[in-house]
């Protein structure tokens, strides 16, 4: 008798805990799909190719973005090159050079602080370091190097975490076959765990298109039209950056909505990215 009451009281937990698991599921999905379809229904019709190729012109009274769509990609390209060879540099040490347990412990918990401090902070830093302690005033450089700062972790952790995914068998048989320690590092080891360090770069490439506040700060408001090396010298609004001055300062809703869905396709894009290089590595890997 009381083993079957037991049982129902376990069998109705069980019930509740699954609906209120389906609900919450449920819930978030139709979050996310509200979001993505609101912004795509606002912002689409408001896409233009006039809105895509050309700059803003006060004379003509015409909107453009295709400075900021440059700017976006040249911060991009500037923050990578920089935080590549470092975050992915930090992990191989920590993950194949380091004996100091300690210096390891210290150094994963200050880029576990660092993955964990609001942008914003980091836009006041590097306006204050960047920008006047080192004299690169506003511009895209400035807002690279906050970017790297802020990216540096996420490329750190993930590509650690990929680093100690590859057996110590394969490690140990590269040196019994007589191979250095950095022979066996780049034939051996990154070969196995790429599709982390690939996957890791491209979350960070989202999280730099996704960035204003850091840019807000070091970047600037401009929307001029410049090369590579001349637009990193020089002041220039990314996308999410324009979003927010045509928004918040102008009033121009509909070019605000069509700035936010062309970045809700190139979220969408790069998540997906993301997955299939996963994928992609993993099956190569495990031929």
């Amino acid at each position: 008798m009381i083993t079957n009451k037991i049982a129902k009281k376990r069998r109705v937990y069980i019930s509740l805990m699954s609906a209120l698991m389906t609900i919450s599921s449920l819930l978030t999905c139709a979050l996310v799909i509200f979001l993505v379809v609101y912004v795509l229904a606002k912002g689409i019709p408001h896409i233009t190719w006039e809105l895509l190729s050309t700059k803003p012109s006060y004379i003509k009274d015409t909107i453009g973005i295709l400075p900021d769509i440059l700017n976006t990609l040249y911060i991009l390209i500037a923050t990578l090159a920089f935080v590549l060879p470092l975050g992915v540099g930090a992990a191989i040490y920590l993950n194949e050079y380091a004996t100091n347990k300690k210096i390891v412990t210290i150094i994963e918990y200050a880029a576990e602080t660092l993955s964990g401090i609001p942008s914003i902070i980091y836009g006041l830093v590097g306006m204050l370091f960047f920008c006047q302690f080192l004299g690169f005033q506003t511009s895209l450089l400035a807002g690279a190097l906050t970017l790297v700062i802020m990216n540096l972790p996420t490329i750190m952790r993930t590509t650690q975490e990929s680093l100690k995914t590859v057996p110590q068998s394969y490690r140990e048989g590269a040196f019994g076959l007589g191979a250095g320690k950095w022979r066996v590092i780049r034939t051996v080891v990154l070969p196995g765990c790429v599709d982390g360090v690939i996957t890791g770069c491209i979350l960070a490439t989202g999280r730099i298109f996704g960035e204003s506040a850091a840019l807000l700060f070091t970047a600037g408001f401009a929307h001029a039209l410049n090369g590579f090396f001349e637009g990193l010298t020089s002041a220039g609004a990314t996308l999410t950056v324009a979003l927010y001055v045509y928004a918040k300062e102008r009033g121009e809703f509909e070019v605000a909505f069509a700035i936010a869905a062309i970045l809700m396709v190139l979220t969408l894009i790069i998540n997906l990215a993301a997955v299939w290089v996963g994928k992609y590595f993993k099956g190569r890997r495990n031929i």
